[in-house]
């Protein structure tokens, strides 16, 4: 080849053509890979100083996917605590409802219910992880978010605990009692005897029957109590004699002037015998408590009471009595007034249709079961009056108390509430702010992530419209290159046509 000999015009377009050729490559690389700088050999500097940038924008986006999951997990606790303040704000409600009756059963339901929306609350804060982390459930969920590719700049959430709703640290919150039931009974029965009283009416003295003398004593005994009237004194009267009998409790007497009898009703214990009696204390003779000269007294035992036997049959009770079924809050539940025809089985019905309270009736006595505390309690004295002994015949059953049973208890429970109330607001906005950092932290490596990435490209990336007009100029300039040679060949061959 060294042996052929090109004009130096020849020599000149072909260096100028392979110059073209390499810059159109070039060109043609950039265009393709739309880099100017491609590897250390286009431009050292810049191609280290954008693989800097491009590797710190990389370590960014790594973190910056941390950030968003790190803003899901305060977002689900977030969410957690909008639900929670729900379930809080319906246990106030509860609370204030329970605080509106005196019922104690009533609020014996509330405490209940209040107990299962403190279990609810519990469960719903167990439910507030996201991939594992949760930040109402305590220690060990601490969350820790990085901003920075060297681990400096970062922040940690720490978490609360809303898995016990007791506890001190959260929102202080205990179960209630919901009290235990109790359990009493009472017995029904009745027994009538008469004491005879020949030829006397209601106003008549005593002392007037042949028998009897101011100054004796007439004995009401059970065998154990014993309660004692004067002649003359105490009792005058025939009248007198009735309304005295009538105050012995547990039973109660009447007279009918058309037989002249002293009626007597009992409601005392079957195992009691009731006797009346009068001595000579006086001057008179002993009697049987009557006219008739005697000293074996007037007895009456009971028997236990039917379903069916009315109670006026009893001397505990008479008509127009009322019964009144309260609770250990003095909220009356129920009452019924008795007449003539009230037997002991309406005295069951209603007692069974009272809330919070069973009855049931066998072999004379009345068994009750009650979820709180009731008394059953009557305007008549002779009420479930078994010895002479009894005072109150009041039927009390004696249930351990609710955690709503006062309303101090609830009020104090209502303080508690908005004490929670409080914390859940402070929890709020203590992850609300740490949520708000995240993010403005997370758009600020956005931001950043996109300025490096800018920077690396500007150092890259090749003017795809300048590229492109060089690759134009080249395509230009070949075509001219590739002229003059033919030009510049031509000149060569012009000598050929001497050989003509």
């Amino acid at each position: 080849m060294s042996d052929i000999v090109l004009s130096s015009a020849v020599r000149d377009n072909l260096l100028s053509l392979k110059n073209t050729a390499k810059l159109q490559s070039t060109t043609q690389n950039r265009l393709a890979t739309g880099l100017k700088v491609n590897s250390a050999l286009d431009n050292p500097n810049s191609f280290f100083t954008a693989a800097g940038l491009n590797d710190r924008a990389s370590d960014l986006s790594n973190l910056l996917d941390n950030m968003g999951q790190a803003i899901q997990t305060i977002r689900a606790a977030d969410d957690g605590i909008t639900a929670i303040t729900k379930l809080v704000e319906s246990a106030k409600a509860i609370a204030n409802q329970a605080l509106q009756t005196s019922s104690e059963y009533q609020r014996k339901i509330k405490t209940q219910q209040y107990n299962d929306i403190l279990q609810q609350i519990e469960e719903l804060a167990r439910d507030s992880d996201y991939k594992g982390k949760n930040l109402l459930a305590g220690p060990g969920n601490e969350l820790e978010v990085i901003f920075n590719e060297d681990s400096t700049s970062n922040l940690t959430i720490y978490p609360v605990d809303y898995t016990d709703t007791s506890l001190s640290t959260g929102l202080s919150l205990s179960d209630l009692e919901t009290g235990l039931g109790a359990t009493a009974s009472f017995s029904l029965a009745s027994g009538v005897t008469t004491i005879d009283l020949t030829g006397l009416q209601a106003s008549s003295e005593l002392s007037s029957l042949a028998d009897w003398a101011n100054g004796d004593i007439v004995t009401v005994s059970d065998g154990t109590t014993t309660t004692t009237f004067e002649v003359g004194t105490d009792i005058v009267t025939v009248q007198d004699y009735v309304n005295a009998l009538n105050d012995v409790q547990g039973i109660k007497a009447t007279f009918d002037e058309d037989n002249d009898q002293i009626t007597v009703v009992s409601g005392l214990n079957p195992a009691v015998t009731l006797s009346v009696s009068k001595d000579a204390t006086g001057g008179g003779n002993a009697t049987n408590g009557g006219a008739t000269a005697t000293t074996i007294p007037t007895t009456l035992t009971t028997t236990p009471m039917t379903a069916n036997a009315t109670l006026t049959s009893s001397g505990g009770f008479a008509a127009e009595d009322i019964l009144y079924i309260t609770d250990g809050n003095n909220f009356e539940a129920a009452s019924l007034e008795i007449d003539d025809d009230t037997t002991v089985a309406d005295l069951v019905s209603l007692l069974k249709s009272v809330k919070g309270l069973d009855a049931s009736f066998s072999g004379g006595s009345i068994s009750l079961i009650g979820e709180v505390s009731w008394d059953i309690s009557s305007t008549n004295d002779d009420f479930n009056v078994d010895q002479l002994a009894t005072t109150d015949g009041t039927v009390n059953l004696l249930a351990t108390d609710s955690g709503f049973a006062d309303d101090t208890d609830i009020e104090r429970v209502l303080q508690a509430i908005n004490n929670a109330l409080e914390e859940l607001r402070s929890s709020a906005g203590t992850f609300g702010t740490s949520l708000s950092t995240v993010q403005i932290r997370t758009n600020f490596t956005e931001e950043l992530i996109n300025t490096l990435e800018v920077g690396a490209g500007n150092l890259t990336i090749a003017d795809m419209n300048e590229e492109g007009a060089n690759m134009l100029a080249l395509q230009t300039r070949q075509q001219l290159s590739s002229t003059a040679l033919s030009l510049a060949n031509q000149a060569e061959q012009s000598v050929l046509s001497l050989f003509g």
